[in-house]
Formats: C-alpha cells, sequence, structure tokens
C-alpha cells in the first residue's frame, strides 16, 4: 500500500469578506465588540468560535452566529510562550444577538462530606 502526502489549497478564512462601515459611531450604537482569536466551528458553517484569550489557562470561547457579524477588525497578532503566533481579531456583533458563552472547569466537590 502506498501512502501519498498532497497539498491541501488554503480555504478563504471569513474574516476576508466583512468590509468596513460607512459610520464606525453608528456601530457603536447598534453593536458589541468583542476581541479574541477566531476558530472554525467544529460541525455548524453559519458559526464562528472567539476564544477571549487564547493564552491564558482559564479559556472561555464564545459562539456566534456568522450572520449576526456585521464587522470583523484584524488585531495585531500575540505570540504564545511556545512561540506560535495567535490570529486576534475584534468582531461588532449585533445587539440582541443570542450567542452561547463557555469555559472550562474542574469538577470538584466544594465543601467535604
Amino acid at each position: 500500500m502506498v501512502v501519498s502526502n498532497f497539498l491541501k489549497a488554503a480555504e478563504k478564512f471569513e474574516i476576508q469578506a466583512y468590509k468596513r462601515p460607512k459610520n464606525p459611531k453608528e456601530l457603536r450604537k447598534t453593536h458589541v465588540a468583542f476581541t479574541g482569536s477566531p476558530q472554525k466551528h467544529p460541525f455548524d458553517d453559519h458559526r464562528v468560535i472567539l476564544v477571549l484569550d487564547p493564552c491564558s489557562s482559564n479559556t472561555i470561547y464564545c459562539e456566534f452566529m456568522k450572520k449576526n457579524i456585521s464587522y470583523i477588525e484584524e488585531l495585531p497578532n500575540v505570540v504564545s510562550l511556545d512561540g506560535d503566533t495567535v490570529l486576534m481579531v475584534r468582531i461588532w456583533v449585533k445587539k440582541g444577538s443570542i450567542a452561547v458563552r463557555s469555559s472550562a472547569f474542574i469538577v470538584e466537590d466544594t465543601m467535604p462530606f
């Protein structure tokens, strides 16, 4: 059996499709900004995951529907202690949109019995 490695075509990242708003001051009245590292949702192409502090050990992430994101600003990249570069963005989400915020935690008893 012969194993071959092929280069895969780079996929276009979602943030390239957004354009600068005509009036940034109006955007603040109708949207809320979130800053973090964008990730593709593992099974839903209509959602995007934003890791709020990707270099922290206390990771919090949010899921947003792409249709509720009106504008994305690319920010300077962050470099982890391991030397990995992390893409950072600021996304503007419509006020009143439903999103999911999740954080990991260790399951423990808080009071001994």
